[in-house]
């Protein structure tokens, strides 16, 4: 998948996850996430992670992440990326 490909979904799922009503679609790679975004709280991380499996057929073990996966958009898109 191409890195522009890996974006559009990371920030769909954003939008959809945390119900951002389209506000995912202004975020760039820059775009801080955990601790920026008041609704990305720890259960919204657990779904985020689920529908990441589950729509892009990604398996995540819970050593694989850490805060800095969800730091920015660009460093959850990169995460996504690697396991593509």
């Amino acid at each position: 998948m191409e890195n522009a490909q890996v974006l559009g979904h990371v920030l769909r799922l954003l939008d959809d996850v945390l119900s951002l009503n389209g506000r995912a679609q202004t975020f760039t790679r820059d775009t801080a996430l955990l601790g920026a975004l008041p609704e990305l709280d720890s259960m919204a991380v657990v779904s985020l992670i689920t529908a990441m499996e589950e729509q892009l057929g990604l398996a995540v073990d819970d050593d694989d992440i850490d805060g800095d996966t969800f730091a920015t958009v660009g460093s959850l898109a990169d995460f996504v990326a690697a396991r593509t």
